[in-house]
């Protein structure tokens, strides 16, 4: 497996709604236009290819200075397991740099796997949720 690593390459909504698909990613994927927007505002993407496949994806939203808000990070199913979320983990915290603390919003089913790559269970937030 030669997995290449990409920085802020474009990537169309259809294409993420897809890997979303395949990852289990809960995301609005029947709203493409919605989709469009949250590619177009964020600041940071990294992307996993294999070859022309998009394989990986981590979508944050950072001031570079302060904090990095990683509101989406996803795998292929076929490709999980093999290291790849935690490579784009990685490269998005070297990325924003050690100043930037890295924050993420976990899925139920997602929760045992953060602490295992080195995140810490945060007791002090608080949210607004969505209403779509």
């Amino acid at each position: 497996m030669d997995i290449q690593y990409r920085t802020n390459q474009p990537i169309t909504a259809e294409a993420f709604a897809e890997l979303c698909r395949s990852s289990g990613l809960r995301r609005p994927i029947d709203d493409l236009a919605r989709i469009q927007r949250m590619l177009d505002n964020a600041n940071l993407l990294l992307t996993a290819w294999d070859g022309d496949l998009l394989i990986g994806f981590a979508r944050s939203l950072t001031d570079y200075g302060f904090c990095c808000y990683m509101s989406d990070l996803a795998v292929r199913a076929e490709y999980q397991r093999h290291g790849i979320g935690q490579e784009l983990i990685r490269r998005t915290k070297q990325h924003v740099g050690g100043q930037c603390m890295l924050l993420l919003l976990s899925a139920p089913e997602a929760m045992a796997y953060y602490p295992h790559i080195g995140f810490a269970k945060v007791e002090n937030g608080w949210i607004i949720v969505r209403e779509a």
